[in-house]
């Protein structure tokens, strides 16, 4: 959901540029200028903040999913350990 919304921030910011760069220019006039431009700031800002929301949440998973698999391989470990422990008796 995360990615979906991003995309949907940047896509829009970038019409935004787009029509504000061309067909809207002549329209875009005092307040209209302003608040059509804060507007694709703020669906650019959005944007930014939502990707690094992703990267930290992409990160926490990664991290978890490494303690995981670390946890794991030891407890594999402690298993193969005790079973050669007891085959020698």
């Amino acid at each position: 959901m995360r990615r979906w919304l991003g995309l949907f921030c940047l896509t829009v910011a970038a019409g935004m540029l787009i029509w504000g760069q061309t067909l809207l220019k002549p329209l875009l006039q005092r307040w209209l200028f302003i608040f059509y431009w804060g507007m694709c700031f703020l669906f650019t800002f959005g944007a930014i903040v939502i990707a690094l929301l992703d990267i930290r949440a992409l990160r926490r998973r990664t991290r978890q999913e490494q303690q995981e698999l670390l946890d794991r391989t030891m407890a594999e470990v402690e298993e193969e350990r005790a079973r050669r422990e007891s085959e020698r008796d």
